[in-house]
Order: structure tokens, then sequence, then C-alpha cells
């Protein structure tokens, strides 16, 4: 998969930012620090937080600059002078997520900032309006039945920027996002592509570019751009893929050439031996990460499952304990919370926190998961069916979707009757959920339960 023929023309434009075109390699950590200063404000004035803090972090884990080689943010253009006014205010008002507010007095902007916060307000202002009707069934939709209302009109309007060839790396980004949420994947990777060669120094777009690659053949045909920045994406897009023997080769490679001080790569290294089982490990990094960064709460619920599994209660409940002194309606707390009511078979309460957890984001597709497995436990396969058919629903990879069909296939190709047929359908789509994050031996199991399921003897 080749990047869109516009990437070469776009990125000339790329150039009027200073300091947005990253190098190969690492043999310049101040202008690499430079780089992450610039591109943390660029985000943060777009409103994308994530992207912003990502590279904040990384910033930080370098050595300080002195102030003779800190640089001062680009100038304004003609077109942000005249902008100015209503960008102020509309930030203002995206920051507390008044989105539509921010839309109405950005419409008419013509500067490149200013339209991609118009753009973006009109997008989060349909996910907020679909995230409050999802929460408020949290039943068994069909899919597609809550859509983002905005996705094709600004479908159109950014693909007739995109031919224009108007669009900045910020731009690109977003139009990459709307076609990804309509499912247009072959076009959002193109896309995406483009973006990383127009501005490489977004995170973001690197990022929803590992959403969408599902193998490692598709890895091979991407068109990426020769940066630093692709160390990041190949190490953690290894992580996704369950390569972690060559994740963990990359990740060791850039505390090699100066990042051992980044929490953002230790939490990433964790994370691998989390997903090759090996809990001593897993544990061990995660401990440290804690003594590093005690107030971090990215990836703890990670830190919770090994705990869990562990039967740890006593460092699980400080963890959770912990956590809810910090910020307690931060998704990953209520995960934590739920675990920790779970390994106390308190099953009722651990399934209310990780609904409070699919309220605060309808799309943290583990906790659906989670919530699934405590209904199982409580016998309710009828709610198990519908948390595991949403998590289901929320995957958005067609690959995906078609491993899960074929293996379920392969599961009533036993030739066993099927009596107990909610039961069975519940672990179904434990299979798949195990079958897609390659454990195998869990699939494996749910997989003979379904077949198993003549068998009335069988039960929970």
């Amino acid at each position: 998969m080749a990047a869109s023929t516009s990437v070469v023309s776009v990125a000339a434009a790329a150039a009027a930012v200073p300091g947005v075109s990253p190098g190969a390699d690492f043999s310049d950590l101040r202008e690499i620090k430079k780089q992450l200063l610039l591109i943390a404000g660029l985000t943060r004035e777009r409103g994308l937080l994530h992207s912003s803090k990502w590279s904040a972090e990384l910033a930080f884990s370098l050595p300080a600059l002195p102030l003779s080689e800190l640089q001062p943010p680009p100038p304004l253009t003609e077109e942000d002078a005249q902008d100015v006014d209503a960008y102020t205010l509309a930030k203002a008002y995206f920051d507390v997520k008044e989105y539509d507010r921010a839309a109405h007095f950005l419409h008419g902007c013509n500067s490149k900032k200013a339209y991609f916060l118009y753009m973006y307000s009109r997008y989060l202002s349909g996910e907020k309006k679909k995230d409050d009707e999802t929460v408020d069934s949290l039943g068994p939709l069909e899919k597609g039945q809550v859509k983002n209302e905005a996705l094709r009109e600004l479908r159109v309007e950014l693909s007739r920027k995109h031919q224009a060839r108007g669009l900045d790396g910020f731009g690109l980004y977003l139009y990459g996002v709307v076609l990804r949420k309509l499912d247009l994947v072959k076009e959002a990777i193109d896309v995406f592509v483009e973006a990383t060669h127009v501005l490489p120094l977004h995170w973001g777009a690197w990022l929803e570019l590992c959403n969408l690659i599902t193998d490692k053949e598709m890895l091979k045909f991407l068109s990426l751009p020769d940066t630093w920045m692709k160390e990041f994406f190949l190490a953690h897009i290894y992580t996704e893929l369950q390569l972690i023997e060559e994740a963990l080769q990359k990740y060791q490679h850039l505390i090699d050439v100066g990042f051992s001080k980044s929490s953002y790569i230790v939490s990433q290294i964790a994370v691998a031996y989390h997903n090759i089982r090996d809990i001593d490990k897993a544990l061990s990094i995660f401990n440290e990460l804690r003594k590093q960064d005690p107030y971090r709460i990215e990836n703890m619920d990670t830190f919770s499952n090994l705990l869990y599994v562990r039967s740890m209660k006593s460092e699980l409940s400080y963890l959770a304990h912990n956590l809810c002194e910090i910020d307690k309606y931060r998704v990953e707390t209520c995960c934590v919370i739920g675990n920790y009511y779970s390994l106390r078979s308190q099953h009722e309460k651990a399934a209310l926190y990780f609904q409070r957890a699919l309220k605060l984001n309808p799309r943290y597709l583990g906790a659906w998961t989670l919530m699934g497995h405590e209904y199982m436990e409580m016998k309710n396969t009828s709610a198990a069916i519908q948390a595991y058919r949403l998590h289901e629903q929320l995957t958005e990879s067609e690959q995906a979707a078609q491993c899960y069909i074929k293996y379920i296939q392969d599961i009533y190709s036993c030739g066993e009757v099927v009596e107990h047929l909610e039961e069975s359908t519940a672990f179904r789509y434990l299979a798949q959920y195990y079958f897609k994050c390659k454990l195998w031996d869990e699939a494996s199991t749910c997989a003979q339960k379904c077949c198993a399921f003549n068998d009335v003897s069988i039960g929970f």
C-alpha cells in the first residue's frame, strides 16, 4: 500500500513551518528536543492534547536546552492575524467542550489553524452526540446504528480541500480520521501516510496508522518518511501486532540513543512483557515506572491486570485507592477498581465500575470485555453477550472481523449440537476477543466450550 501521489507536492508545504522536517537518525538530540517542543505547542493550539502530551513527555526525557537555543513559536501569517480574534474565542469554547459554539465562531475563517479547529470542533461535536447515545443504550446495538452524523458532510468538505491541495499535515490527519470512521480503510491509510510525510512530528497521525495496519505484510507496503519518528512508530506497531521481540529491540535502541528517561518507553516495554505474559518482568517494570512517575494513570489498568492474575490483593487495593485520589473519574481508574472488586469476587460492584468506565469512554474496548467477564461470573449470559457484541462492533478493523468470521466457522464445524445458546454465544464472543489478541490457548478453550455445550453438566 503506497502513499498518495500527492505526497511529494503537498510535502513542500511543510517547509513553511521551521523545524518540522526531522532527520533520519538520532545524532542530534538537541535538535530533536527543539522539534518536540515545537510540535507540542502546535498540537496544543489545535486541541490535539494527547499528541501534545506525548511530545512534551518525550522532550522532558531529554536534557534541558540553554536559553540561547530555545526557539520562538512560528510567526503568524496574514491569515492568522485576520482570524486571531475568532480563533482565540473559539479555542476558549473548545477547551470547555462547547464544540458547536466553537465551530459557529470559526465559520468562514481562512487560516489553516482556524480551519482545522473549525472542522475538528464539528467532528468532536458529532462524536460526543454519538457517545451520549451509545451510553444511553449500553445494549446489543446493530453495527452502525449509532453514528457520528457529521462524518459524511465532513468527508465531502475535506475531500474537496484535499483535491485542491489545501490541507496541511493537521488537516490531512483529520481527513484520515473521518475516512477511518466511515470504514474507508484503504483511503484512510493513504491519507495518514501522506500526513506523516507532510508533518512527520505529529504522533497522532502515526498512531492512527498503527490502528489500521493488521499484519506485517501490510506494513511492508507502506511508503513512510525516513525520519526518527518512524522508529517510535515501528516499536509501537510491533507491540500492537504482538511482534514482541522486534518491539523490544526497537525500544532498547531508543533507550540506547538517549531516551532512557522516557516514561512512555518504559511503559511500552512493560506492556510488551505483559502481552507475552512474562508477568514477573512486567510487574517489575511497572513498579519502577510507578516510582519514576507516581501520578501516572496511563497503562495502570494493564498493571492492575497483572496484579489480578497474581492475586495480589493488597497491591491492587493500594493501586486502586491511589488512583482514586489522583482522578477517580478516569477510565483507567474505574477499570482498576473493577479489577479490585472482581478479585474479591464482588462481581456486581466490579461490573458497576466497568460500566462507569464505559460511560466515560464508550470506545474503551477493554472495559467491554472486562464487563462481559463479570456478567459471566454472575451467570448473566444475556448481558455478557451484549458486552462482547459491543466490543466486536466497536472493533473497526475489517480484516480482524473477517478473522472472527472464519474462526467461528471453525468452531461450528465441530459438528456438535449447541443447546445452551446464550452461554455458547457468550463463549463465542470471548473466543473472538482472545483470537484477536492472539491468546491462542484461551481462544481454543472457549471454542471447545462452544462445541461441548450439548453436555448439560457444563455451567458456571
